[in-house]
């Protein structure tokens, strides 16, 4: 085969290749599908390396999914003219972020730690991987993969079919519906429409899953499934006095350098909500962390401009409800817990 014909073919598979990947990306939007980014460690280190900005200007927020879904950032921003850090880490343990921030002595600012129990007084690895995965990758990272991240983030901006999380190959097989077995609670996966990721990592539900009761009855599926397939016990006696002091060292190490820390419990509701007070009573496990770190804390439960939210799926805000919350959410830090902001008024004393 001469040049001249192994051009052609190659332009020829070249115009295959573009045809088979327009028509796969036209396809997914049909469906209904929306541009996302890949919750990675290196999505997560380009916003651990922003924990560094001015200690009146950036607020870091860390925990799990919660807070993820609940933060609406754009409406954070618009009104405390505050540059929020989202470091949270969905089906996390907070805990290994926060000894990650106390021990970095350059960060010296101000931080929001989401405490869902059955996950913040878990000692369980599985709930520690995303955050030891995102900080190995932190600490490790290569020139290369720097330069791989900022093609990534222009390609994920623009191509519905690069989102890793509902379609790739491992995401599809994962869907393959299972029967489980005696003692094996098989994992199908979450409908893709429960939720997609923006740049600045913040999590929201699609307007399609906050309407579909179908889909929201299946992700409560999954989470009596996890809830049943858990053979571990709230934390109690020494193991929940161990938690509480390691959590009392790491944030004193923070408060020494001049930095602020706060906790938020963020709304559940209906069976979630149910389970987690009866298992995760207040006054043993919530009063506990502000009492042993002596830092301010936000109960939604306390509030009634956010105390009777109902979450489509029992744990996380829709878009809407979302907006409501970081509302409410700068109201209370302002007026009533005296943090200041770039946009708001000096709080009174």
């Amino acid at each position: 085969m001469n040049n001249s014909s192994l051009r052609k073919a190659g332009i020829l598979a070249l115009i295959l290749v573009a045809l088979s990947v327009l028509s796969w990306e036209v396809y997914l939007r049909g469906k209904g599908f929306e541009t996302t980014f890949n919750d990675d460690p290196s999505l997560w280190t380009h916003q651990r390396d922003r924990v560094y900005g001015l200690a009146d200007k950036t607020t870091v927020f860390i925990g799990s999914s919660r807070i993820k879904f609940d933060l609406d950032i754009l409406t954070w921003k618009s009104i405390t003219g505050d540059d929020p850090v989202q470091l949270a880490c969905v089906g996390s343990n907070p805990i290994p972020v926060l000894e990650n921030l106390a021990d970095d002595n350059r960060f010296t600012g101000r931080l929001i730690v989401d405490v869902t129990e059955g996950l913040f007084f878990s000692s369980s690895p599985n709930n520690n991987f995303r955050p030891a995965e995102n900080m190995k990758y932190f600490k490790e990272r290569t020139p290369a993969q720097r330069a791989s991240f900022h093609i990534n983030r222009l390609l994920e901006s623009n191509f519905v079919f690069l989102d890793k999380e509902w379609l790739s190959l491992n995401a599809c097989l994962g869907n393959i519906p299972l029967n489980d077995r005696q003692g094996v609670y098989n994992f199908h996966g979450f409908p893709a429409d429960f939720g997609r990721v923006k740049f600045n990592r913040q999590e929201y539900m699609t307007d399609k899953f906050s309407s579909d009761t179908v889909l929201q009855n299946k992700v409560k599926g999954i989470w009596y499934g996890f809830m049943k397939a858990s053979k571990e016990p709230p934390a109690s006696g020494a193991k929940l006095d161990s938690i509480l002091n390691v959590v009392k060292v790491l944030v004193d190490k923070i408060k020494a350098r001049g930095g602020q820390v706060l906790f938020v419990r963020t709304p559940s509701s209906g069976a979630f909500l149910q389970g987690e007070s009866r298992g995760f009573p207040r006054e043993k496990y919530w009063e506990r962390i502000l009492a042993t770190t002596k830092c301010p804390g936000i109960h939604f439960a306390d509030y009634p401009a956010i105390s009777n939210f109902i979450c489509p799926e029992f744990s996380h805000l829709s878009q809407p409800d979302a907006i409501v919350f970081t509302k409410e959410f700068i109201r209370i830090l302002n007026q009533e817990k005296g943090w200041q902001f770039p946009k708001l008024p000096v709080p009174a004393k």
